[in-house]
C-alpha cells in the first residue's frame, strides 16, 4: 500500500527479521535510556523476531525507497510494539503504521506503555488511545510500571 510518494507498508517477512531487530534495539536505547542494558544479542533479537514475532503477530514495515524506517506488530488486538529508526521520529512514519494497525482492528486496539515513556503516551493519546489501567511493573520483563492503553473506532479524535 502507498501512503505518501515516499513511504509504503508492508507484510514484513523473515528476511526483514535483522533490520527490525536492529530498529527495536537503537528505538528502545534511544528514546527509553531508563531501561536496562539489553540482555540479548542482535543475533538473539533476529532470532525471536524470526522465531516468534512474525509467526505470532502480523507484522507491517514501513519503507521509504529500499529502507525500513519503522515497524509494527499486532497479537489480535494488542499492538505489542511499534518501533521507528530515531533519526526517522516525528516525520509522520508512526501515525502511518498505527493507522494500519486500526485499519486491521476494526474491534479497537489495546497496548502497553511505559509509565515513564511519556512521548510514547502523548502520541498514543492524540490518536485517540484512553488510559484503561495502571500496574506496578510485574507484568513486564523490565518490571517497570505500565499502562494499558486502548482505542475504539469511536474514540478518534
Amino acid at each position: 500500500m502507498n501512503v505518501d510518494d515516499r513511504t509504503r507498508i508492508r507484510f514484513a517477512s523473515e528476511a526483514d527479521a535483522a533490520e527490525i531487530a536492529h530498529i527495536h534495539l537503537t528505538s528502545r536505547s534511544a528514546t527509553m535510556p531508563y531501561l536496562p542494558p539489553p540482555e540479548h544479542s542482535h543475533d538473539q533479537v533476529v532470532a525471536w523476531i524470526r522465531d516468534v514475532l512474525l509467526k505470532r503477530c502480523r507484522v507491517w514495515v514501513a519503507v521509504r525507497d529500499t529502507q525500513i524506517n519503522g515497524y509494527a506488530a499486532l497479537d489480535h488486538d494488542m499492538l505489542e510494539h511499534l518501533y521507528l529508526r530515531p533519526d526517522m521520529r516525528r516525520q509522520g512514519i508512526g501515525t502511518i503504521l498505527l493507522n494500519e494497525v486500526r485499519r486491521h482492528s476494526p474491534g479497537g486496539v489495546s497496548l502497553r506503555v511505559f509509565q515513564q515513556n511519556t512521548e510514547a503516551r502523548v502520541f498514543y493519546e492524540h490518536h485517540g488511545f484512553t488510559v484503561v489501567d495502571t500496574n506496578v511493573g510485574n507484568r513486564n520483563m523490565e518490571n517497570l510500571p505500565d499502562m494499558t492503553l486502548r482505542w475504539k473506532p469511536d474514540s478518534v479524535p
